[in-house]
């Protein structure tokens, strides 16, 4: 082959090469494998996104969408002493319309009382809803007129008996946001003082204190089940607890 023929050759091939990028999908180099795939539109992707894709896009992301939904109807189902049930026809901010059951409540607190040398107090009492005896936090529902300090204040006296000097709101959170209008404070109590429990004629509470070692042994063995108490007591040693206590503990 003569140098003519060889250029001719290479320039085919080039020319191949480059006909072969600028087809839309490889599927349509093998007889359109996979039918209608090279004219798909993949936006972002393939570079085929349509002029009225792009309006429909820059539309959306332009037009401003209520923070709250709209609430078309309501009614109460229930109201007991301790939580309601009310049922929503609402429009949500992302335009979905539907009917929501929801369980109303005044909001909640959980104290996580620290003793001075590290140890973290917990109660023990039965919970009908978990057919069970269950280790946890103090905790309990904000009553009305009270903010969560004076609420998590007086549940630490009512089931354990203990004063504290300072609490800290560390996590504010919904535990259960699906049907559950709850919104619980967990506090840091310090600054311990003993005293008498004053707990309410329908419970029967046991308190003791625990120290880290003791607390992961029990979240880790399923000992400590409720949930808020676990997330509050890996919360406060992830990120609040003084790494010279720890290393004691």
């Amino acid at each position: 082959m003569d140098g003519r023929a060889c250029l001719a050759v290479i320039h085919r091939a080039f020319e191949a090469k480059t006909e072969y990028r600028r087809t839309v999908s490889p599927q349509a180099n093998r007889g359109c494998a996979w039918p209608g795939v090279e004219n798909f539109p993949f936006p972002g992707i393939m570079g085929q996104e349509t002029e009225q894709e792009k309006t429909k896009m820059k539309n959306l992301s332009a037009s401003p969408r209520p923070k709250k939904a709209i609430v078309l109807s309501s009614s109460m189902i229930y109201n007991g002493p301790v939580f309601g049930i009310r049922r929503d026809e609402i429009i949500e901010p992302s335009g979905v319309r539907a009917v929501r059951e929801m369980i109303t409540h005044p909001g909640s607190v959980v104290v996580l009382p620290v003793l001075p040398d590290g140890r973290i107090v917990l109660i023990r009492q039965y919970r009908y809803a978990a057919k069970q005896f269950l280790w946890e936090l103090v905790a309990g529902r904000i009553d009305a007129g009270e903010n969560p300090h004076k609420a998590a204040a007086r549940e630490l006296i009512e089931e354990t008996g203990y004063r504290a000097k300072r609490f800290r709101i560390f996590l504010d959170v919904f535990p259960t946001p699906g049907f559950l209008e709850e919104r619980m404070f967990l506090l840091l109590a310090e600054g311990l003082t003993a005293g008498e429990a004053r707990p309410e004629e329908d419970e029967k509470i046991f308190s003791r204190a625990y120290n880290r070692k003791q607390l992961e042994e029990m979240i880790g063995g399923g000992k400590l089940r409720d949930a808020k108490s676990v997330a509050g007591i890996l919360y406060y040693f992830r990120f609040l607890a003084p790494q010279s206590r720890l290393k004691k503990l």
